[in-house]
């Protein structure tokens, strides 16, 4: 990924809390059939391997877990808040005219060895691990053992786990970072402004980016 100095997000506390809020990555594998992505939540631990373990799984019916080229690279991708920003924001517009619409994003890149299981205490491990991350934000969380045994038995017959050991892990937080203050005090307001969900993210990651500049 092209990552401008100014956009170079690292710190390994910052990559971790954003993995863990947008969870859902696109799996890029080699298959035989050329490069395939699929939709996969997934869990990482960072301390274990040189660079950290992505853990999730996928159906058994998906080609993923066995056609895939296992000397090369996969690559999960981590998408954060997103939003396209206006000229016509720029203070800088009325001064020179010298400005053009752009995007800012956050995402980060995970590359790595994948491996698969479907060794069944360790499924079960994940399927709860997994299960209590996502509900923990409940105040009467569902857990695994909410349903009956057989069922869940038949279902994990079903999936097979796949396991990313790291190689490298890249952030880019492209939050105007590289406009004078007075465009990015400008872009902060209108989405302000806007109000929106996605808008009150991104301007929160802004905020943040712009506190470490200073």
């Amino acid at each position: 990924m092209y990552i401008p100095e100014a956009f170079s997000e690292s710190r390994p506390e910052v990559l971790d809390s954003f993995i863990a809020a947008n969870s859902l990555a696109a799996v890029v594998t080699l298959s035989s059939q050329g490069i395939v992505a699929n939709h996969v939540p997934l869990l990482f631990k960072r301390q274990q391997g040189n660079q950290g373990v992505l853990t999730g799984h996928v159906s058994r019916a998906n080609p993923m877990w066995r056609d895939y080229d296992q000397t090369t690279e996969v690559l999960a991708i981590f998408t954060g808040p997103q939003r396209y920003i206006s000229p016509n924001w720029y203070p800088s517009k009325a001064e020179h005219g010298r400005v053009v619409p752009t995007w800012n994003y956050m995402v980060v890149h995970a590359y790595g060895h994948m491996r698969t299981f479907d060794d069944r205490a360790r499924l079960e491990e994940l399927l709860i691990a997994l299960t209590d991350t996502h509900e923990s934000m409940f105040a009467r969380p569902w857990k695994v053992g909410d349903a009956p045994a057989p069922y869940v038995d038949g279902l994990m017959k079903a999936i097979v786990g796949i396991e990313i050991e790291l190689t490298r892990l890249e952030g880019k937080w492209k939050l105007s970072q590289n406009r004078p203050a007075k465009d990015r005090e400008a872009v902060a307001t209108h989405l302000r402004e806007s109000g929106d969900e996605t808008a009150l993210e991104m301007l929160k990651a802004l905020s943040e980016a712009n506190k470490t500049e200073t």
